[in-house]
């Protein structure tokens, strides 16, 4: 009778000092959250910077194999976060509520950059306009054509995506764009647009259509500053590259 004693007590006490997920979950969180707190976001890798987005979105589950799959699936945090959100559903775990929850994050991000963006007359804050369109577009899945309407001090009076098109391909209104400008009373136009395929060269296309905006603008006192080219391996500038 002892001896059963003995092995019923031995499995109880197993049973009670076997690691429980939910402590082991926590304890993780909490250490990533210290680490962000005391290091700042450069010191973590992006599915941990990651994790940390997804641990409010989902609460009670281990999510380190989840943001190590969108990083693997999409590239790196930014892609993840500038990824579709049908392409984002695709991926087991991610649902409708967690999808919102990543644009929330990207649209915070951005609304920031813009905000830099129009404290400071355009041309004096070049890296800040290089940033946010970056952020804006370097990871869309298909071609945007942006415009930046500047006053006569530089300022951004709007920012507009005027044409949205395929993975190869805008199309682009020159009259429609220079119309707009007027429309705005905008001094100055900068034109941006993305590659999807992360290349950021002008092709012949884009430096054609660039003439056309820049003549037709030219001739309503409107200026081309210039037609950034972003793409996920950089950006390229027409006035850098001389073609402006």
């Amino acid at each position: 009778m002892s001896g059963f004693d003995e092995i019923s007590g031995g499995a109880k006490l197993g049973r009670r000092d076997a690691p429980d997920p939910a402590d082991h979950r926590h304890g993780h969180r909490e250490r990533l959250k210290a680490r962000f707190r005391d290091a700042g976001a450069e010191a973590l890798p992006d599915y941990e910077l990651l994790e940390l987005v997804l641990f409010r979105s989902i609460p009670r589950r281990d999510v380190k194999a989840l943001a190590k799959t969108l990083i693997s699936r999409f590239g790196s945090f930014a892609e993840v976060l500038g990824a579709p959100e049908e392409r984002l559903r695709e991926i087991p775990g991610i649902g409708e509520s967690v999808a919102t929850d990543l644009k929330v994050v990207r649209a915070a991000g951005l609304r920031m950059a813009k905000g830099e963006v129009k404290k400071k007359p355009v041309l004096s804050s070049w890296s800040q306009v290089i940033d946010y369109c970056r952020s804006a577009m370097a990871f869309e899945m298909r071609e945007q054509f942006r415009i930046l309407f500047l006053d006569k001090k530089n300022g951004l009076i709007a920012d507009e995506v005027q044409q949205t098109g395929t993975v190869d391909h805008t199309p682009v209104y020159p009259r429609e764009i220079v119309k707009r400008a007027l429309e705005l009373s905008a001094s100055a136009i900068i034109l941006v647009h993305n590659h999807p395929s992360g290349d950021p060269t002008p092709s012949t296309a884009d430096i054609t259509m660039t003439r056309q905006i820049v003549d037709i603008a030219k001739s309503l006192g409107i200026a081309v500053h210039d037609h950034i080219v972003i793409g996920r391996e950089g950006h390229a500038s027409f006035k850098g590259l001389r073609l402006l």
